[in-house]
């Protein structure tokens, strides 16, 4: 199939458009400037890199020309700093959603793949693991604009006929990840203890979420494409709460080292756990995560290293 990835070049999307790759699809990757591609492509890979603004009609309209499938994982914002501009986050992100729509209706693109939040469209949990039935209460812009997103999608799915596939991600993790961002513990908790630096615990480290390694994710992705179902909302996650201090001594067991651990204040906006039920996944999409944490963490340890020791030569 002819696929056209929107933010194909980020950590998550770059995962994606390999496994595509192995399935034999062909890609059109779109990013907005300034974003390099992750690495060199070969000639028998057939992959387009395309660099466009998504609030352009024009270059919406070009980027999904000849596409039988879009996947949506562009967003500009971080649900810890949406609420500072919800203006912003509404206007790069919604509307720019909704151009995206109106050029798969005037181009006859039948299908749409969105990641959404699994850890900010839900807000507190009222029981666990959170099934996709569960409310949907978000405290932040963030996690607002997602499920605004994600309705306009089912909307135009029922006045248009687009396939709307919304697969709400919980805690992804893995090679590629920006860690400047501070987004995503693993991660960040990684390359602090990779450069001997303590790690900061708000709270007293009993915070629990659910992490996901991304060749998971990706497998998710993959297995959306050819789904035909009638579901169209789905949790991707691993279906196990891990406590921030359960994650230090899994990463303190993979490194065969110790971690200095700074304890701080705990934040009022920490959701104390939030676990994500994977069983509609399973069974509509035959869909499972292949990859435990723990091999996650080894492979994204490895990595990480390769990438610290480039910057030092």
């Amino acid at each position: 199939m002819k696929c056209v990835i929107f933010g194909g070049g980020g950590f998550i999307g770059s995962a994606i458009v390999d496994r595509l790759l192995r399935d034999g699809h062909t890609i059109r990757i779109f990013e907005r400037p300034r974003v390099e591609p992750f690495r060199k492509f070969e000639a028998h890979e057939q992959v387009e890199w395309m660099v466009g603004e998504m609030l352009s009609t024009h270059d919406m309209v070009d980027a999904i020309d000849g596409a039988d499938i879009i996947f949506h994982l562009v967003s500009t914002t971080l649900p810890k700093s949406s609420n500072d501009d919800p203006i912003y986050d509404v206007q790069s992100n919604l509307v720019a959603t909704l151009q995206m729509l109106n050029a798969m209706v005037a181009r006859n693109v039948p299908k749409i793949i969105f990641i959404s939040s699994g850890g900010t469209v839900y807000g507190s949990p009222t029981y666990l693991p959170i099934d996709e039935c569960h409310p949907t209460e978000p405290q932040v812009s963030y996690g607002i604009t997602k499920l605004a997103i994600e309705k306009y999608l089912l909307m135009y799915e029922r006045l248009h006929g687009i396939k709307a596939i919304i697969l709400r991600v919980s805690n992804p993790f893995g090679e590629r990840q920006r860690v400047e961002t501070a987004q995503g513990a693993v991660g960040v908790f990684m390359h602090r203890a990779l450069n001997g630096l303590p790690i900061d615990i708000w709270g007293d480290g009993s915070v629990t979420r659910d992490y996901l390694y991304v060749s998971n994710v990706a497998d998710a992705f993959a297995k959306a494409v050819s789904y035909s179902g009638s579901k169209s909302v789905f949790n991707i996650s691993s279906g196990t709460g891990t406590s921030l201090n359960a994650l230090i001594e899994l990463l303190e067991d993979v490194l065969d080292t110790s971690i200095e651990r700074r304890y701080l204040s705990g934040r009022p906006f920490d959701v104390p756990v939030s676990v994500l039920s994977n069983s509609l996944a399973m069974h509509e999409m035959e869909w499972a995560p292949e990859v435990p944490l723990r091999e996650g963490i080894a492979r994204t340890v490895l990595w990480m290293k390769r990438e610290l020791e480039m910057l030092d030569t």
